[in-house]
């Protein structure tokens, strides 16, 4: 089967170091203007001898304050499969080892680091490996632009190969993988790895050269590649940058122009009427002009009429389509006309709301499918069982919560059996409910005892 679609795509084994060089070439443009302007460059025309440009760079704070909307909270869970003993120490176990990886791995940075890149570029990935050498796994978070895929051409969610591109200098290339058979350090320092993972068989080049090839040695592919936003039918995402190109651009114009035009109203322009020679005319005070019989002197005002409050009209409407179009309203700047209820507070947020509601329906099934790996390769090294390697991701509020109130409704649904008790303690942010749970039928006991 894989024979047959290297052939349908046009590559063979051989190749695939030229056939990815040529691949994705508008996918990888994108990115990079994406990032560009992420980083303030955001001026598409040339700059000219002494223009005046402001940068207002509000993609860089709404990406980074919806980030950390997104991932506020974030924890996993795993429930038994069954009612038996035995299932629910499964998933214990299976829990306490998800998160000994995530704090093995500094994953919370690690998430909110990718949720950016994933912001700003439209995609982002997770790499599950295991090291050998610290006897654990390993999860990174490898960069999209040097990651190409082969999607099934009935399911573009799915893939059935993905290489991966990236440089290597030559000491951490020979600590990686020996001495290097006819390479001078002299002559190259730097390297061009790529990794070429399916299902069955992983390859790496080394400066286009095949340099390895073996059996793959966990039975999946260890990528996990998600999109930001997925266009329907399409493999890669969309950045949220796209939709707020154009009004951020004008925007800067704007300021930039009003901001010209309040310096210069600051230096006044002195305008003659009827000269033909001026000399010594200066704008300061106590300053003494002579001109000539019928000539006429005044100083230009540029905030005559209006002008400027035309510009700080369109200024703010430019803001208004720019919050509207990023789904980030004011509100979530902390700027509030009037003091709101927590409904008010809710409808006025709603738009944010949503777009963090999307995001978190995309990552969660990215985060539970990185679980599902790492339990896998867990069992594969270690021996111990941990089918069927499911897992729940559990989400903080967006918004404030008023914890009192939480408390009081899970203790309602736990007395009523609505809720489990560790149900109710992950839906509160307990670290480790099991844990939990068993110092309090410790102290139980140990007060049962003392009656």
């Amino acid at each position: 089967m894989v024979v047959v679609q290297q052939q349908l795509n046009g590559t063979t084994p051989g190749s695939i170091t030229q056939t990815i060089a040529r691949m994705d070439a508008g996918r990888l443009r994108t990115y990079r203007e994406n990032l560009e302007f992420y980083q303030g460059r955001q001026w598409s025309d040339p700059l000219r001898r002494r223009d005046r440009r402001l940068t207002l760079n509000y993609a860089k704070t709404v990406v980074e304050k919806t980030a950390s909307y997104t991932m506020s909270g974030q924890s996993f869970v795993v429930d038994p499969d069954d009612g038996s003993a035995e299932a629910a120490e499964r998933a214990r176990r299976a829990e306490r080892a998800l998160q000994e990886v995530h704090e093995a791995n500094g994953l919370e940075q690690l998430d909110f680091d990718n949720e950016i890149d994933c912001s700003v570029l439209g995609d982002a990935a997770y790499k599950v490996t295991w090291d050998p050498a610290e006897r654990r796994v390993r999860i990174s978070a490898p960069d999209v632009q040097g990651l190409f895929v082969w999607p099934w051409g009935d399911d573009p969610s799915r893939v059935w190969r993905v290489a991966s591109r990236y440089v290597l200098g030559h000491e951490e290339a020979e600590a990686l993988y020996g001495p290097l058979p006819g390479i001078s350090r002299s002559r190259k320092t730097e390297h061009t790895i790529v990794e070429v993972w399916t299902e069955a068989e992983f390859e790496l080049w080394l400066d286009g050269a095949p340099f390895e090839s073996r059996e793959n040695p966990y039975g999946f592919i260890p990528f996990v590649i998600y999109p930001n936003v997925r266009e329907p039918k399409q493999f890669w995402g969309v950045s949220d940058l796209v939709a707020l190109k154009e009004p951020l651009r004008e925007l800067n114009r704007a300021m930039s122009q009003l901001s010209l035009i309040l310096e210069l109203s600051g230096n006044p322009i002195a305008v003659l009427e009827n000269v033909t020679e001026a000399q010594d005319i200066a704008v300061a005070p106590g300053a003494v002009w002579e001109i000539p019989e019928k000539a006429r002197a005044y100083l230009l005002d540029l905030l005559q009429g209006g002008g400027v409050g035309l510009h700080v009209e369109f200024a703010n409407l430019l803001l208004r389509t720019f919050h509207d179009l990023a789904e980030v309203p004011r509100s979530a700047f902390g700027e509030t006309r009037h003091a709101l209820s927590g409904v008010a507070l809710q409808m006025e947020l709603d738009p944010l709301l949503k777009k963090v509601q999307r995001k978190r329906l995309i990552r969660g099934a990215a985060f539970r499918r990185r679980n599902e790996m790492v339990l896998r390769i867990l069992e594969q090294y270690t021996g111990e069982p941990f089918a069927p390697y499911r897992s729940r991701v559990v989400w903080g509020p967006v918004l404030p919560q008023d914890r009192s109130r939480l408390v009081e409704d899970e203790a309602r649904l736990v007395a009523s059996g609505i809720h489990a008790r560790r149900t109710a303690a992950g839906l509160l942010d307990v670290a480790d409910p099991d844990a939990e749970w068993e110092r309090w039928r410790e102290e139980e006991g140990e007060m049962g005892n003392e009656k």
